[in-house]
């Protein structure tokens, strides 16, 4: 997933958060199930959430569309 980060760089930031590690969050974000994708926009406010596996290429379809708003 590098190429992909190098190509989002200075536009998004990706961030992992361990739930079993850090149950707070995972309470803090409303994490229902593993893995949970949300998406925010440069304001904070969510904009998207997908619960369950994402690939890159929907990851990148769903960052462009964001990005182009």
């Amino acid at each position: 997933m590098a190429s992909t980060e190098n190509a989002y760089r200075g536009r998004v930031a990706v961030i992992f958060i361990d739930v079993w590690e850090h149950r707070e969050q995972g309470e803090r974000f409303g994490v229902r199930l593993i893995p949970t994708q949300i998406f925010f926009d440069k304001t904070g406010t969510e904009v998207y959430r997908h619960e369950g596996f994402l690939d890159k290429d929907a990851i990148t379809a769903k960052l462009d569309r964001l990005l182009a708003e």
